[in-house]
């Protein structure tokens, strides 16, 4: 079993970064596969980015060169950094794990066995 608490979203200015962070409580996460998501209003959940337990890191392709995760195994907390954010990347971010060792598919958000509560990450134009 594992917690996940995101942290981070707030309000920014198209243009601007910001930094998310997904702490996790339970199990140490370098066994886990970890992903983030995002939900905008009227819109269904998507993939945005995952690190995989094999060390394999995944994007969307939307936001190939501009969002980078990482993870800090002595914090057991992942990291999305968003630069050049848009308004369009405006939505509640969700970092998801799935169970250890998985070899479930990285953008299904059915291969994700535990999610944070979401944190809003708004951008202004």
């Amino acid at each position: 079993q594992v917690q996940l608490v995101e942290s981070g979203g707030t309000l920014v200015q198209a243009g601007g970064s910001l930094r998310l962070s997904c702490a996790a409580s339970g199990r140490t996460v370098n066994t886990y596969s970890i992903g983030w998501f995002r939900q905008a209003p009227g819109k269904e959940r998507e993939f945005v980015s995952a690190m995989w337990w094999t060390g394999n890191i995944y994007y969307a392709d939307s936001v190939k060169g501009r969002f980078t995760i990482s993870r800090d195994n002595a914090k057991n907390t992942v990291y999305l950094q968003m630069n050049s954010l848009k308004p369009e990347d405006a939505a509640v971010y969700y970092c998801a794990a799935t169970t250890p060792y998985s070899s479930g598919k990285v953008d299904y958000t059915g291969a994700y066995a535990y999610w944070g509560q979401g944190t809003q990450v708004t951008v202004s134009s």
